[in-house]
């Protein structure tokens, strides 16, 4: 395999990242680099569907000790480097995409926040409700507003701060070419279900089954620590922070579960949101089993075969129905892109 080889494996929550970047290690001797804002932190175990596979850069904080994107991309430059020394493949996992983005293409150096400007912001919250801080932001950073709940207020304050103090939206800030990326090309693969019902229903079935492993009694469990509160990032998590508010006599547990339902497909619609303005070398779609549908927005000649090579199977009715086929029959076209991508004769 060529030099300095990276793969990413992309998707939205619940879309079967996690089992296809386990065969992928196994069928190309890889290490696991976890992408996720939550699964960084300890004591957040059901809720974050936390792997049992070895994956770097999981359990790296306790709860009450925020983790940034910037934080992230120096751990995982770091992790990227002890892996390649070890001649195995890095291979990055996860749904956080301002994660892969300032890990691969940098962040723009946005301020650092000012005790006295977010304090301000806080005490209109506490008079005006954070909805009607939302509205606000709305008039000075719509693309940021329309990404964010009305309730969300760590970032709704961070949004209004950034404008005060630099007269500049936020988005701006995020979408500008950043600084400090890794400065490589990496395979870029999304998996998602072809069918967003599919989704929905693998949503539905993954909470049911986290509420009978015991999420509730996890969540409590932080609740009663009594050093955490629902604006830490890692109690933010989705299914955490809806769970807070029934222990915290905000909700009952019905409305908190349909909370965390709504908010997991919000996440999902969010992250597809990223997905599609990736430049990802293809997407792999998968059907209620999990088998590979379809292979698209294939980017490269390599990538397109495959693809062709996908539709011939399911035409035939033998799709690739197991993640470890699917993988297996992955790394032919990987291993061919990496080659492309690192030699100086060859164009893709």
């Amino acid at each position: 395999m060529a030099a300095s080889p990276l793969l990413c494996v992309m998707g939205p929550t619940a879309a079967g990242k996690t089992d296809l970047a386990v065969s992928l290690a196994d069928s190309l001797n890889g290490e696991l680099i976890s992408v996720d804002s939550a699964l960084v932190y300890r004591d957040l175990n059901i809720g974050t569907a936390k792997p049992d596979f070895p994956h770097h850069l999981i359990d790296l904080r306790a709860p009450s000790n925020p983790y940034s994107a910037m934080q992230f991309a120096r751990d995982a430059t770091a992790v990227i480097a002890e892996v390649r020394g070890r001649g195995r493949l890095p291979i990055l996992v996860g749904g956080t995409m301002l994660y892969f983005r300032a890990l691969l293409e940098g962040l723009d150096d946005m301020p650092a926040s000012d005790p006295v400007v977010r304090q301000k912001i806080e005490a209109d919250a506490a008079a005006e409700g954070w909805p009607a801080l939302h509205a606000r932001l709305q008039l000075v950073d719509p693309v940021l507003a329309a990404r964010l709940h009305p309730n969300h207020s760590q970032r709704i304050a961070r949004g209004l701060e950034v404008w005060q103090m630099t007269g500049k939206p936020l988005s701006d800030w995020q979408s500008g070419k950043g600084h400090g990326g890794l400065g490589e090309t990496p395979i870029s693969l999304v998996i998602c279900p072809k069918e967003r019902s599919v989704l929905h229903a693998r949503i539905a079935d993954r909470l049911d089954k986290m509420l009978s492993a015991g999420l509730l009694d996890e969540v409590r469990q932080l609740w009663s620590r009594g050093d955490l509160s629902p604006d830490l990032p890692a109690i933010r998590a989705v299914g955490y922070r809806q769970l807070w508010k029934y222990l915290d006599g905000e909700a009952s547990l019905d409305e908190a579960v349909q909370n965390v339902l709504f908010a997991t497909r919000q996440l999902a619609k969010r992250q597809m949101t990223w997905l599609r303005r990736w430049p990802a070398d293809g997407w792999l779609l998968t059907g209620e089993d999990g088998e590979l549908l379809e292979a698209a927005h294939c980017s490269t000649p390599i990538w397109r075969r495959f693809a062709n090579e996908v539709g011939r199977r399911v035409e035939e009715g033998n799709p690739l129905s197991r993640s470890k086929s699917i993988a297996t029959a992955l790394a032919e076209p990987i291993g061919a892109s990496f080659n492309v991508l690192h030699s100086p004769t060859i164009e893709n």
